[in-house]
Protein backbone atom coordinates (compact mmCIF):
# COMPACT_ATOMS: atom_id res chain seq x y z
CA UNK A 1 0.00 0.00 0.00
CA UNK A 2 1.68 3.25 -1.08
CA UNK A 3 1.87 5.91 1.60
CA UNK A 4 -0.38 8.78 0.56
CA UNK A 5 -2.36 11.43 2.36
CA UNK A 6 -5.52 9.80 0.99
CA UNK A 7 -4.65 6.38 2.46
CA UNK A 8 -3.70 8.08 5.75
CA UNK A 9 -7.11 9.77 5.85
CA UNK A 10 -8.85 6.44 5.26
CA UNK A 11 -6.83 4.74 8.01
CA UNK A 12 -7.47 7.63 10.41
CA UNK A 13 -11.20 7.36 9.71
CA UNK A 14 -11.10 3.60 10.37
CA UNK A 15 -9.20 4.09 13.65
CA UNK A 16 -11.74 6.70 14.74
CA UNK A 17 -14.57 4.24 14.01
CA UNK A 18 -12.72 1.48 15.91
CA UNK A 19 -12.54 3.85 18.89
CA UNK A 20 -16.35 3.90 18.74
CA UNK A 21 -16.33 0.05 18.91
CA UNK A 22 -17.20 -0.42 15.23
CA UNK A 23 -16.25 -4.06 14.52
CA UNK A 24 -16.66 -3.56 10.77
CA UNK A 25 -14.07 -0.79 10.92
CA UNK A 26 -11.68 -3.10 12.81
CA UNK A 27 -12.08 -5.76 10.13
CA UNK A 28 -11.48 -3.18 7.42
CA UNK A 29 -8.42 -1.83 9.26
CA UNK A 30 -7.12 -5.38 9.59
CA UNK A 31 -7.67 -5.99 5.88
CA UNK A 32 -5.82 -2.80 4.93
CA UNK A 33 -2.84 -3.14 7.29
CA UNK A 34 -2.35 -6.73 8.49
CA UNK A 35 0.03 -7.84 5.72
CA UNK A 36 2.42 -4.97 6.35
CA UNK A 37 2.15 -5.28 10.15
CA UNK A 38 2.67 -9.05 9.96
CA UNK A 39 5.83 -8.48 7.92
CA UNK A 40 7.13 -6.04 10.51
CA UNK A 41 6.38 -8.47 13.34
CA UNK A 42 8.04 -11.33 11.47
CA UNK A 43 11.23 -9.27 11.14
CA UNK A 44 11.20 -8.69 14.90
CA UNK A 45 10.32 -12.19 16.16
CA UNK A 46 11.71 -14.32 13.32
CA UNK A 47 9.03 -17.04 13.43
CA UNK A 48 5.71 -17.16 11.57
CA UNK A 49 3.70 -18.54 14.51
CA UNK A 50 5.05 -15.87 16.85
CA UNK A 51 4.37 -13.13 14.30
CA UNK A 52 0.76 -14.31 14.04
CA UNK A 53 0.43 -14.20 17.84
CA UNK A 54 1.94 -10.71 17.99
CA UNK A 55 -0.40 -9.52 15.20
CA UNK A 56 -3.41 -10.83 17.12
CA UNK A 57 -2.19 -9.04 20.28
CA UNK A 58 -1.70 -5.90 18.18
CA UNK A 59 -5.29 -5.82 16.97
CA UNK A 60 -6.62 -6.54 20.46
CA UNK A 61 -4.60 -3.58 21.67
CA UNK A 62 -5.85 -1.41 18.80
CA UNK A 63 -9.44 -2.33 19.72
CA UNK A 64 -8.81 -1.18 23.30
CA UNK A 65 -6.59 1.85 22.57
CA UNK A 66 -7.96 3.32 19.33
CA UNK A 67 -9.43 6.21 21.31
CA UNK A 68 -5.89 7.21 22.37
CA UNK A 69 -4.71 7.71 18.78
CA UNK A 70 -4.10 11.33 17.73
CA UNK A 71 -3.49 11.89 14.02
CA UNK A 72 -1.70 15.15 14.82
CA UNK A 73 1.04 13.22 16.67
CA UNK A 74 1.84 10.49 14.14
CA UNK A 75 0.69 9.01 10.84
CA UNK A 76 -1.60 6.00 11.29
CA UNK A 77 0.87 3.41 9.94
CA UNK A 78 3.59 4.75 12.27
CA UNK A 79 1.22 4.34 15.24
CA UNK A 80 0.17 0.85 14.13
CA UNK A 81 3.81 -0.08 13.46
CA UNK A 82 4.83 1.06 16.93
CA UNK A 83 2.11 -1.13 18.46
CA UNK A 84 3.05 -4.25 16.49
CA UNK A 85 6.73 -3.72 17.24
CA UNK A 86 5.98 -3.32 20.95
CA UNK A 87 3.74 -6.43 21.00
CA UNK A 88 6.40 -8.41 19.11
CA UNK A 89 9.13 -7.42 21.56
CA UNK A 90 6.82 -8.30 24.48
CA UNK A 91 6.22 -11.71 22.94
CA UNK A 92 9.97 -12.29 22.55
CA UNK A 93 10.52 -11.40 26.21
CA UNK A 94 7.77 -13.82 27.28
CA UNK A 95 9.23 -16.63 25.15
CA UNK A 96 12.72 -16.06 26.55
CA UNK A 97 11.31 -16.14 30.09
CA UNK A 98 9.43 -19.39 29.33
CA UNK A 99 12.58 -20.94 27.94
CA UNK A 100 14.67 -19.76 30.90
CA UNK A 101 12.07 -21.14 33.34
CA UNK A 102 12.02 -24.51 31.56
CA UNK A 103 15.83 -24.71 31.50
CA UNK A 104 16.04 -23.70 35.17
CA UNK A 105 13.45 -26.35 36.08
CA UNK A 106 15.38 -29.12 34.31
CA UNK A 107 18.77 -27.92 35.58
CA UNK A 108 17.43 -27.81 39.14
CA UNK A 109 15.92 -31.28 38.85
CA UNK A 110 19.12 -32.72 37.43
CA UNK A 111 21.31 -30.90 39.95
CA UNK A 112 19.17 -32.14 42.86
CA UNK A 113 19.05 -35.68 41.55
CA UNK A 114 22.74 -35.88 40.63
CA UNK A 115 24.01 -34.58 43.97
CA UNK A 116 26.13 -37.18 45.72
CA UNK A 117 28.14 -37.62 48.89
CA UNK A 118 31.42 -38.02 46.99
CA UNK A 119 34.08 -35.51 47.99
CA UNK A 120 34.90 -34.79 44.34
CA UNK A 121 31.79 -34.33 42.12
CA UNK A 122 33.98 -34.30 39.00
CA UNK A 123 35.15 -37.84 39.69
CA UNK A 124 34.88 -39.79 36.43
CA UNK A 125 33.54 -42.89 38.08
CA UNK A 126 30.74 -40.99 39.80
CA UNK A 127 29.85 -39.15 36.58
CA UNK A 128 29.66 -42.47 34.75
CA UNK A 129 27.41 -43.95 37.44
CA UNK A 130 25.16 -40.90 37.37
CA UNK A 131 24.91 -41.04 33.59
CA UNK A 132 23.95 -44.71 33.81
CA UNK A 133 21.37 -43.92 36.52
CA UNK A 134 19.91 -41.07 34.46
CA UNK A 135 19.67 -43.36 31.43
CA UNK A 136 17.87 -45.97 33.56
CA UNK A 137 15.46 -43.38 34.93
CA UNK A 138 14.75 -41.88 31.50
CA UNK A 139 14.00 -45.34 30.11
CA UNK A 140 11.26 -45.73 32.75
CA UNK A 141 9.33 -42.75 31.38
CA UNK A 142 6.61 -43.32 28.79
CA UNK A 143 8.04 -42.84 25.26
CA UNK A 144 6.24 -39.59 24.43
CA UNK A 145 6.97 -38.14 27.88
CA UNK A 146 10.65 -39.07 27.56
CA UNK A 147 10.70 -37.41 24.13
CA UNK A 148 9.16 -34.20 25.54
CA UNK A 149 11.61 -34.00 28.46
CA UNK A 150 14.59 -34.79 26.23
CA UNK A 151 13.60 -32.21 23.59
CA UNK A 152 12.99 -29.58 26.23
CA UNK A 153 16.43 -30.08 27.76
CA UNK A 154 18.59 -30.95 24.76
CA UNK A 155 17.11 -28.49 22.27
CA UNK A 156 16.17 -25.76 24.78
CA UNK A 157 12.59 -25.62 23.48
CA UNK A 158 9.83 -23.71 25.30
CA UNK A 159 6.59 -25.42 26.26
CA UNK A 160 4.86 -23.74 23.31
CA UNK A 161 7.57 -24.82 20.85
CA UNK A 162 7.39 -28.38 22.17
CA UNK A 163 3.60 -28.44 21.81
CA UNK A 164 3.92 -27.28 18.20
CA UNK A 165 6.69 -29.75 17.36
CA UNK A 166 4.93 -32.70 19.01
CA UNK A 167 1.51 -31.57 17.73
CA UNK A 168 0.03 -31.78 21.21
CA UNK A 169 -1.98 -29.40 23.39
CA UNK A 170 0.15 -27.05 25.46
CA UNK A 171 -1.36 -28.30 28.73
CA UNK A 172 -0.44 -31.90 27.87
CA UNK A 173 3.18 -30.95 27.20
CA UNK A 174 3.44 -28.97 30.43
CA UNK A 175 1.96 -31.87 32.42
CA UNK A 176 4.29 -34.41 30.80
CA UNK A 177 7.35 -32.32 31.55
CA UNK A 178 6.32 -31.57 35.14
CA UNK A 179 5.45 -35.22 35.88
CA UNK A 180 8.51 -36.46 33.99
CA UNK A 181 10.81 -34.28 36.07
CA UNK A 182 9.12 -35.46 39.26
CA UNK A 183 9.58 -39.09 38.21
CA UNK A 184 13.22 -38.46 37.26
CA UNK A 185 13.89 -36.75 40.60
CA UNK A 186 12.34 -39.66 42.55
CA UNK A 187 14.10 -42.28 40.45
CA UNK A 188 17.51 -40.58 40.68
CA UNK A 189 17.10 -40.30 44.47
CA UNK A 190 16.95 -44.10 44.63
CA UNK A 191 20.35 -44.33 42.89
CA UNK A 192 21.99 -41.71 45.14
Amino acid sequence: MPHTANSDEELIALIERVALRDETALKALYGRTSAKLYGLSLRVVGQHEWAEDALQDTFLHIWRAAGDYHASLSPPMAWLGMIVRSRSLDLLRRRRAERAHLTDEIDTALAESLEGDAPNPMDTSLASQQAWALHQCLSRLENRQREAVSLAYLRDLSHGELAAQLRLPLGTVKSWIRRGLEQLRACMARFA
